[in-house]
């Protein structure tokens, strides 16, 4: 299994990003896919995760209304749109994934992993 994901950089408080994360060597249907995210001396955090029909999302609580996650299964790609971004949310962001179709939110329950992609966010 392969995580990779794209995006990240260098924006101001109140714009956007966009971060993508492709998976390939599984059968995408099979695969909960989640972000997370894990600034300096902190724990990661599950930003969001969705299934694979897109009918569950669950977002953490400090992104909600401002963070949007979607899954193109035909493109084994999960796109998370964030908006209104704060120096809160600068962080290195992951994509994890798990063979299965419950939701589970602690990064602890994920396997596989992509490599990380900075986010920055300056005041």
């Amino acid at each position: 299994v392969q995580l990779q994901a794209y995006g990240g950089g260098l924006v101001q408080a109140g714009g956007s990003l966009t971060l993508r994360c492709t998976v390939s060597g599984v059968t995408f249907r099979d695969y909960l896919v989640g972000w997370f995210r894990q600034a300096p001396g902190k724990d990661r955090e599950l930003v969001a995760t969705i299934s694979w029909g897109s009918k569950n999302r669950f977002y953490g609580d400090s992104v909600k209304d401002r963070f949007t996650l979607s899954r193109d299964n035909n493109g084994n790609t999960v796109t998370l749109q964030m908006n209104n971004l704060k120096p809160e949310d600068t962080a290195v962001y992951y994509c994890g994934g798990r063979t299965g179709v419950m939701m589970v939110t602690s990064p602890l329950q994920y396997a596989d992993w992509g490599q990380g992609t900075l986010v920055t966010v300056s005041s």
